[in-house]
């Protein structure tokens, strides 16, 4: 009987993880696929850590370091982030949060042709799946790469900003600001177009100002840090507004809301154009991800999401398709 690798979803003798995870995950070295803790006591260890580390975010979150193949908790150093199960009531399908972040980031990678930080299921102790990221702002040997989120760059924080300042903003500000910051603007600006479609058909509805992030490469110059925090969170929070942000900035409504209720495939194309990009690359980078469907279709059918939810997070995947192809030429 076949298992599935607990990252790429590629079949395997047994559970565990193909050779190409293991170079993403651990540059080949040996990367345990159980967990040796219960959720309820990784809880406990994260209350422990929570005011001594900087991960932001309600979720229960972890900080791992990998030691002679164990994953092992730890208050400084990490390399590694694991959220099991949240804590936090959900509406529906709390069970399979871990499962939904690891195929949306898998699906992010494999067939949307977006870069995502290295990430896999694995087991705890009591059998349940936990979702594991490896830190992109960590080395090998525990060193710091620089990299500053879209609120430390906007200037966007609790204090100057209320509560909801990971909000406080829109997607044309958001490329304003890539366009200030990074050089190499008319490459990255199309990534992060690709990111925001994305997002919007697989019912990513808290793509916020900190789930971007500007990351430094070896040559001193800033690009846009591998996707992460993907997830259709349509799938727990069915009633939750579509996008995080608006489109556009200030007042103005896109036509497609003020027409028919939802963003359309030509709001985003107008969003392309004020980001600068030539209107036939925003086309095809629109058309590529709503050719994705089949393909999305096998990838969810190896997930370790249930039954019930694959036929979920397909149905909003064709929601969103069907949204996005109004006003498209």
């Amino acid at each position: 009987m076949t298992s599935r690798c607990l990252s790429t979803l590629v079949e395997l003798p047994r559970e565990g993880f193909s050779a190409g995870a293991l170079n993403k995950l651990a540059d080949r070295r040996k990367f345990p696929h159980r967990l040796n803790l219960t959720r309820a006591e990784l809880v406990q260890i994260r209350a422990s850590q929570t005011a001594r580390l900087s991960i932001s975010g309600v979720q229960d979150k972890v900080s791992l370091r990998l030691h002679r193949g164990e994953l092992i908790p730890t208050e400084s150093g990490g390399q590694y982030i694991l959220k099991p199960v949240p804590s936090l009531a959900l509406p529906q399908f709390q069970a399979e949060v871990p499962a939904n972040e690891h195929l949306t980031m898998q699906a992010a990678e494999q067939l949307f042709g977006i870069r995502t930080a290295a990430n896999a299921l694995i087991r705890l102790a009591d059998g349940e799946l936990a979702y594991i990221t490896r830190r992109f702002d960590r080395t090998r040997d525990g060193g710091r790469v620089a990299q500053e989120d879209f609120c430390q760059l906007m200037e966007r924080s609790r204090r100057s900003h209320g509560e909801e300042f990971k909000y406080d903003s829109s997607y044309q500000e958001l490329g304003e600001a890539l366009r200030r910051f990074c050089p190499a603007y008319t490459i990255e600006i199309e990534k992060l177009f690709r990111q925001l479609v994305f997002g919007y058909l697989v019912g990513n509805g808290d793509a916020h100002l900190k789930n971007f992030s500007l990351l430094q490469t070896d040559s001193g110059d800033f690009i846009l840090s591998p996707a992460y925090d993907l997830l259709s969170s349509g799938l727990h929070l069915p009633t939750e507004s579509r996008l995080a942000l608006d489109l556009f900035k200030g007042d103005e409504y896109p036509d497609g809301v003020l027409t028919h209720g939802f963003p359309t495939g030509g709001d985003f194309l107008e969003l392309a154009r004020r980001y600068g990009m030539r209107a036939e690359r925003a086309l095809r980078v629109v058309a590529e991800s709503l050719g994705q469907g089949e393909a999305l279709e096998a990838l969810v059918s190896r997930s370790f999401l249930s039954p019930e939810a694959r036929a979920a997070y397909l149905g909003v995947f064709r929601d969103r398709c069907k949204a996005l192809r109004v006003s498209l030429p």
